[in-house]
């Protein structure tokens, strides 16, 4: 008889544990978002950069605390976040996913930087980043051919660095070595100083000014230099970053000078390399 009120009291409380956990009629949890790598986006998968890289990316990119970073695909809001945490920069991230855009928010305020990190859920193609002075990228070498445009468009002197892929023809400034074999790319956005030149400042070139014709293929330029007296040119070849021209050219006693000029409200202004107190100036002609 006590056995078996014994089992009765055993059954009772057993449904009563049942009732009160709700098993019978459970609703499912919702997990929160966690994002998987691989996963399939707007013409891209997410694949997070690797931390050492995206250090590398950064530093070769020079950030300060000046800077306006735009992450274009943001993905968890790595680089963003670092940017603010390292070097006290401002950033945006850009990220088509609104799950992963909010994710990245997350991190964020994780981070304690969501006064200097802003994350927008949008589409790269039609947000404007032409504020930044560093676009940071991990997109495939279609869409960074697609983007190029707008970049080369940016005002000169800013700064992109690419995870892994490319800009095609537009060869990159410097190549930037992660761990366990992994790569990026900085770019400098050139000037545009293709045309033709009257400089002043150049000496033993036969007369006070001479003329110079410059074709810029991205930051690599080549021309022609010449004496105003049209008895003697030579071609010349040189590099921009930025707003900054060095060319390389020989004077009429043969020897070797390198000009080093930036381009400030127009004219390009600098010096030779070995004689710094020589002023040169280049005025557009054309």
């Amino acid at each position: 008889m006590l056995h078996y009120q014994f089992t009765l009291l055993t059954i009772f409380a057993s449904v009563l544990v049942l009732t009160s956990t709700g098993c019978s009629h459970s609703t499912p949890v919702v997990e929160a978002y966690q994002p998987t790598i691989a996963q399939e986006g707007k013409d891209v998968v997410w694949i997070p950069t690797p931390t050492d890289l995206a250090e590398r990316l950064l530093q070769a990119a020079k950030v300060t605390s000046s800077d306006l970073v735009y992450d274009l695909g943001a993905g968890d809001g790595k680089i963003a976040i670092l940017a603010a945490q390292k070097y006290k920069a401002t950033a945006v991230g850009v990220e088509f996913n609104p799950d992963m855009a909010e994710y990245a928010r997350k991190n964020v305020q994780r981070a304690g930087v969501s006064d200097k990190v802003t994350i927008i859920t949008g589409d790269i193609f039609k947000e404007d980043f032409s504020k930044a002075s560093v676009v940071t990228l991990y997109l495939l070498p279609a869409l960074n051919l697609k983007l190029r445009p707008t970049l080369l468009a940016m005002k000169p002197g800013t700064r992109i660095v690419s995870n892994t892929f490319t800009m095609g023809l537009w060869a990159a400034d410097q190549t930037i070595q992660g761990d366990n074999g992994n790569i990026g790319y900085l770019w400098i956005v050139p000037a545009n100083i293709q045309g033709h030149w009257s400089f002043a400042g150049l000496p033993d070139m036969g007369s006070a000014s001479v003329q110079l014709t410059l074709q810029q293929e991205f930051q690599v330029v080549n021309g022609t230099l010449s004496a105003n007296d049209g008895k003697s040119s030579q071609p010349i070849s040189g590099r921009l970053e930025g707003t900054k021209l060095s060319f390389d050219y020989r004077d009429a006693t043969g020897m070797h000078r390198t000009v080093v000029a930036q381009l400030i409200n127009g004219e390009l202004q600098g010096y030779l390399k070995d004689q710094p107190a020589i002023p040169v100036v280049g005025k557009k002609t054309s």
